[in-house]
């Protein structure tokens, strides 16, 4: 079972929600968009499974290394920072 919680919105985003989302809906709506910044269950465990892949690390370095390259020559040092 879910718990209350009251909290206090501005008037037009009130309005907003109520006439986008829907009287009913809106506490659906609203833990939908929070959810994923409270809620970090298996977080770790996916970021150490993502650093276990060879294949997806060496694309994220080659992608950064880029990256730096290009802020480099974007700013006119034509070489890495």
């Amino acid at each position: 079972m879910g718990k209350r919680l009251t909290i206090s919105l501005n008037e037009n985003v009130y309005d907003w929600l109520h006439g986008v989302v829907g009287r009913g809906h809106i506490s659906q709506f609203i833990e939908s968009l929070v959810h994923s910044y409270v809620v970090t269950d298996g977080l770790d465990q996916a970021y150490r499974e993502m650093a276990q892949d060879a294949r997806r690390e060496s694309d994220a370095l080659a992608w950064a290394e880029a990256t730096t390259i290009d802020t480099a020559k974007a700013m006119g040092r034509g070489q890495a920072l």
